[in-house]
């Protein structure tokens, strides 16, 4: 059987990603990360799109990564998500280092234990920040690295990693998950569900919301 685990936060990308893999394998399983994100409600709605599409759902908690790693997305940060990465001034302060590393690692072991031989998640270069560890370079290593280091021979699948988010919408309109992508999904750094927009919920201020909301109007101009 081919079986695919796909790493899940009940964002657009993921939920996407999700979609896309039932599609295309016979066993699809979803993993989450608590991580003390600020948009912890991204949990929340994860657990309701998976029951939507039929999934069984997995939450890993690692409540240690604020101890590591800085980032304006953990929930008891004072920093604005929209700016400068403090460590790290090319990058934007929404950025939380090795956080796919740890993610792909974690999901790589869990993959094993399920008998999953194929990996997933909704990465994209096309990202407005480009994110270091969203890009095909790095996953074609982390695929190398994680299979030679276990003897295994899973792959990475990143659906999503050349597709413009216009195109995304697009995409998950001919999945059939569209009305799934504006209504259930979270993308809204700050964790924002009481604002309902046409794009989706969230402030319509942070650099993912700014995002969502520009591929939104670019699809509909595309598919006037």
């Amino acid at each position: 059987m081919e079986k695919c685990l796909v790493i899940f936060s009940g964002g657009q990308d993921s939920t996407t990603t999700a979609r896309w893999a039932q599609e295309k394998f016979q066993s699809v399983v979803l993993l989450g990360f608590d991580y003390g994100q600020k948009h912890k409600i991204e949990l929340t709605q994860a657990q309701l799109i998976a029951q939507k599409l039929h999934l069984p759902f997995h939450i890993i908690k690692l409540d240690f990564l604020d101890q590591i790693c800085q980032s304006a997305l953990f929930f008891n940060s004072t920093q604005n998500v929209n700016d400068t990465h403090l460590n790290n001034n090319a990058l934007p302060a929404s950025f939380v280092p090795n956080r796919n590393a740890i993610f792909i690692t974690l999901a790589h072991s869990f993959a094993q234990k399920i008998g999953a031989n194929h990996l997933a998640l909704g990465v994209s270069e096309q990202d407005y920040s480009g994110y270091p560890d969203c890009r095909k370079v790095f996953i074609d290593s982390i695929e190398k690295t994680l299979n030679l280091s276990s003897q295994t021979h899973i792959t990475i699948h990143t659906p999503l990693i050349a597709m413009s988010k216009a195109k995304e919408f697009a995409l998950a309109k001919e999945l059939g998950i569209l009305e799934i992508i504006l209504e259930d999904t979270h993308t809204c750094y700050e964790g924002i569900r009481e604002k309902k927009h046409p794009w989706g919920y969230g402030c319509g201020i942070c650099n993912a919301c700014i995002l969502r909301k520009n591929a939104y109007e670019s699809f509909l101009l595309q598919n006037a």
